[in-house]
């Protein structure tokens, strides 16, 4: 038992020393890739031009129940990490292996940020990794609020949309902190898929998108079982 013990132990180093070796070209290009991005537009200057925007919303010009809409739905974590939750890259890990596709990325509101307003939205390993390092870099210059703020101002909700305050005139002629509780958990699911969830698409497939936009609200404590119903049944009406 104990020489099957050390076998495995040295198998696992040969695996590990062997997997760094495939992906430290990867590595490489990723964090070059960063670098470069970088060395554009640091991130204080890209900060400053999403500001300029005409249609940028402040947090405090957003209803708390969208906010944690997206929070729940997208990053119930995002307070708690520095940029990556490795529990959510292991899960989709998992789920990817699992479905033998690219089906989950487990990226963190800061890592879709990053890929937002400096990468593009393919999906490569050199983008992936060169998004982590941009996500950390983020996190070290800007607090938690300001990250949400930005996101929400640089995310695609569909109809030519692209920020909160845009989706939120375009689809429901309001502004964003006007938004009921209905509408807001509505347009927080929209930029998972934008060409699927747009209300105006397809309203089924919303609702649906919706529902699952409230399950993580439910289940992460953000609202209560009868503010669930309530929401709920007004997909019907």
């Amino acid at each position: 038992m104990k020489k099957l013990i050390v076998f495995l132990v040295k198998l696992i180093i040969i695996v590990v020393i062997m997997l760094g070796i495939i992906s430290a070209p990867i590595i490489y290009s990723g964090y070059d890739m960063y670098k470069k991005a970088l060395e554009q537009m640091p991130i204080t200057e890209k900060v400053e031009e999403i500001r300029s925007k005409e249609y940028y919303t402040t947090i405090d010009k957003l209803p708390k129940m969208y906010i944690n809409a997206v929070i729940a739905v997208e990053d119930h974590r995002f307070y708690q990490h520095e940029g990556i939750d490795i529990i959510a890259i292991c899960r989709a890990i998992y789920n990817d292996i699992k479905a033998k596709e690219l089906k989950e990325g487990g990226s963190t509101i800061t890592q879709q940020l990053a890929k937002n307003i400096y990468f593009t939205q393919e999906r490569t390993a050199k983008r992936k990794i060169a998004e982590i390092f941009m996500a950390n870099k983020i996190e070290q210059q800007l607090d938690k609020d300001t990250i949400f703020e930005l996101y929400v101002n640089t995310s695609y909700f569909g109809d030519g949309y692209y920020t909160i305050k845009e989706a939120s005139e375009g689809y429901f002629n309001k502004l964003p902190i006007e938004l009921n509780d209905y509408e807001a958990t509505l347009i927080a699911g929209i930029p998972n898929a934008p060409s699927v969830y747009a209300p105006t698409k397809n309203l089924d497939l919303a609702h649906q998108r919706q529902k699952q936009v409230l399950n993580a609200m439910l289940e992460h404590g953000y609202i209560s079982q009868e503010e669930y119903d309530e929401i709920i049944n007004k997909q019907t009406k």
